[in-house]
């Protein structure tokens, strides 16, 4: 099985963004466009396990600490690694370092299962296309200069989920598996 555990954006986030895609398509139209009934902010990327060590991976995320309510911001707009040579375009997530915090507790719960951690520095953000270089980005890149930092909304996330994804033709396909409230009950 693929897996991932994320955090789901709120719709009034996703038609923000959507609405924003919309224009910005024109300007690179050879860019593979996320499908954003999809987007999710990645807290981790698990990746293909076995079936057998899936219910681990359920246990390990149930035995985290418990977190505060975390507040995000959606704003801003970008490219990795960089608008010169672009392979992604993104989307800005904002938030403190608490997100931080419950990415490191979910890499070293999965490390005990043999999961390697990420290698990359956790950026938080959302997809929104994908470049094949070489690919022309200048007028997207200046669309995306001209607007300066749209914001795209707020939300305060209180729980986080674990996802299987199943790679298809038509795209990624996510079936949510198990949500995590950050705020734990005390074990009786």
């Amino acid at each position: 099985m693929r897996l991932f555990a994320a955090l789901d954006i709120p719709d009034a986030v996703r038609e923000a963004l959507a609405e924003l895609s919309d224009r910005l398509k024109k300007t690179c139209p050879d860019a593979r466009w996320v499908r954003l009934e999809g987007v999710h902010i990645t807290l981790k990327f698990i990746g293909e396990v076995p079936t057998e060590q899936v219910d681990g991976i359920r246990q390990a995320l149930h035995q985290l600490p418990s977190f505060a309510p975390i507040e995000v911001r959606f704003a801003g707009l970008g490219f990795f690694p960089s608008a010169r040579r672009p392979r992604v375009f993104w989307a800005g997530v904002e938030a403190g370092p608490q997100l931080a915090a419950i990415v490191a507790s979910i890499e070293m719960k999965l490390e005990g299962l043999g999961i390697p951690p990420e290698k990359r520095p956790f950026q938080p953000h959302l997809t929104l296309a994908r470049f094949e270089p070489p690919q022309r980005t200048q007028a997207l890149s200046a669309a995306v200069q001209a607007l300066g930092t749209p914001e795209f909304g707020r939300e305060t996330f209180r729980e986080f989920h674990l996802y299987q994804s199943v790679l298809k033709r038509s795209g990624a396909e996510y079936t949510r598996l198990v949500t995590y409230p950050f705020l734990r009950e005390p074990a009786s």
